[in-house]
């Protein structure tokens, strides 16, 4: 049986953090922060990285840390999930990303340095969609219900049904697709990643519904999961937006469940949301909000989890 929950996390340190405007044309989370020199924030972001590993890390959870390089530049590389993932029969698999210097974030030396840890059996690669202008970036795009081979995934510019069928093909995955939408200046814009808008655990599914405008795409959603026997969580677009969708659910020591969203997620949800979570696992919250403020992603977006096995 594949697990969907692991212990062992990839994350990558920032080295030169600031916001990436390739990718703000389709990130509407994303926003500029006046009067900040780039040391102050680079200083920020690193700050809050190392609190949030240091939280993990003291929960239990196996993290495995990469530098960032200075040279190429990516500012997007603390959210390293949407490039790489990791499955249980040892194979990884490379992502087609949408923003030209996203592609930089690919980086042999990671998963060589992965090799000697844990298995890898064989490493599969997307990246020639690239040339067609068709993306799918990685778990960001792709929600793996790995126990029931299925893939949630919300169509957008960064998740093309093409792509998104070269996937489940080869790695046998059942797609369900929907259409996940916000508000930007008073019209409905596709979200760019899945995973900000809904959060799959093992036993429970963070959604936010009211963004899927299509009734029928919701109603599809909802009994898929229902048949998976996922509890349905519903947040609303305010707490979508404070980052709620974009939680993971890891393992702790002694196989302790765990919930980890960053701080601003956290305030944002209701004491009977919290209630509901905390039957799946410990909550788990950190500080990070000037990774989100400019890089328009979340504590999901910055860990990328392992489930090959150790050597």
């Amino acid at each position: 049986m594949s697990k969907q929950i692991t212990n062992h996390i990839m994350m990558i340190r920032p080295v030169a953090f600031y916001m990436n405007e390739q990718t703000a044309v389709n990130n509407y989370y994303q926003k500029i922060e006046e009067g900040v020199s780039p040391d102050e924030i680079q200083k920020q972001a690193e700050s809050q990285f190392d609190g949030f590993v240091e939280k993990l890390r003291a929960e239990g959870v196996d993290v495995t840390v990469f530098d960032d390089t200075k040279d190429p530049a990516t500012p997007d590389s603390i959210f390293p999930n949407n490039w790489i993932s990791f499955h249980q029969d040892g194979v990884i698999r490379l992502y087609p990303m949408y923003a030209e210097n996203r592609r930089l974030e690919r980086r042999e030396d990671i998963v060589s340095g992965l090799k000697e840890k844990f298995k890898v059996t064989d490493v599969v690669s997307y990246t020639d969609w690239e040339s067609k202008a068709a993306y799918l970036e990685g778990t960001g795009s792709l929600l793996l219900d790995r126990q029931n081979k299925i893939a949630y995934a919300a169509i957008s510019e960064r998740t093309m049904p093409d792509v998104l069928e070269d996937f489940c093909d080869e790695a046998g995955f059942d797609p369900v697709t929907f259409h996940a939408l916000q508000t930007v200046n008073g019209k409905r814009l596709p979200i760019y990643h899945t995973n900000v808008m809904m959060c799959l655990g093992e036993e429970f599914a963070v959604v936010c519904l009211d963004s899927i405008d299509d009734i029928d795409e919701r109603e599809n959603l909802l009994e898929t999961l229902e048949e998976t026997d996922k509890e349905v969580i519903e947040i609303s677009e305010e707490q979508k937006e404070q980052f709620a969708g974009n939680m993971l659910q890891v393992l702790g020591k002694n196989d302790q469940r765990l919930i980890v969203m960053s701080s601003a997620a956290f305030n944002s949800l209701t004491d009977e949301q919290k209630k509901q979570l905390s039957r799946h696992g410990k909550l788990v919250h950190s500080d990070i909000h000037t990774i989100e403020k400019l890089g328009g992603g979340s504590a999901r977006c910055m860990m990328a989890e392992i489930f090959n096995p150790t050597k």
